[in-house]
């Protein structure tokens, strides 16, 4: 099998990479996009039946002509998918996963601004316009999270962090990924015995000196 065959999307301006099969990290295939309308052009064909993608994005300082990574990430929120886990390929690419957005899948304030400007520009689509009244429908909209930046420690593990000074010092000295990570995780629980739990859980781990991520 070739390294690439090339898919004729809509017309010969739409052009569509596929690596060969061996060089997936799993069972959705590799696709390579110059621009954010092959894409588009691609979820107008493929995003109603396909599981997922990986794109492969060219890293700034290779000088390669891709789509970016805002620009698959707009495209795939007009059309109801979602970006997932990110990888390197090699010197010149990365890897970033794109599939359908789940039943359960919750939103990020960050993409609820996306969408909110995608729709003003008129570039939502209807798969992604449903996406968005089903998550308003069941109340993931409302509880969208917030960015790393933008995510501040909540009163209650803040209270519970006051209880165990070794927990805190070591909560303290977490990295921005681990400490994302905890927050995330308290945060997004939707029943506040889950939350209670998850801050325990936590609270015994970081007197521990133990962490999500190495």
């Amino acid at each position: 099998m070739s390294r690439s065959t090339s898919w004729a999307l809509t017309s010969t301006r739409h052009e569509c990479h596929v690596t060969a099969k061996k060089e997936v990290p799993d069972d959705k295939p590799i696709v390579t996009f110059r621009a954010k309308n092959d894409w588009s052009a691609w979820l107008d064909k493929e995003g109603s039946t396909s599981a997922g993608v990986w794109i492969r994005l060219a890293k700034k300082a290779s000088g390669i002509e891709s789509i970016t990574y805002d620009e698959a990430v707009e495209a795939a929120l007009c059309h109801g998918w979602i970006d997932g886990q990110g990888r390197s390929d090699d010197e010149s690419w990365w890897l970033q996963k794109f599939t359908p957005r789940g039943k359960r899948s919750i939103w990020s304030k960050r993409n609820r601004e996306k969408v909110a400007a995608l729709t003003k520009s008129g570039e939502m689509k209807p798969g992604g316009l449903a996406e968005v009244e089903r998550a308003k429908a069941d109340g993931r909209w409302d509880a969208a999270y917030d960015s790393p930046k933008q995510m501040t420690v909540p009163d209650d593990l803040e209270s519970a962090l006051a209880t165990n000074a070794r927990a805190k010092k070591f909560f303290l000295e977490l990295d921005g990924q681990n400490r994302y990570a905890i927050l995330f995780r308290i945060n997004t629980a939707k029943k506040p015995e889950t939350r209670a739990k998850r801050i325990e859980k936590f609270l015994s781990m970081l007197a521990l000196r133990e962490k999500l991520y190495p």
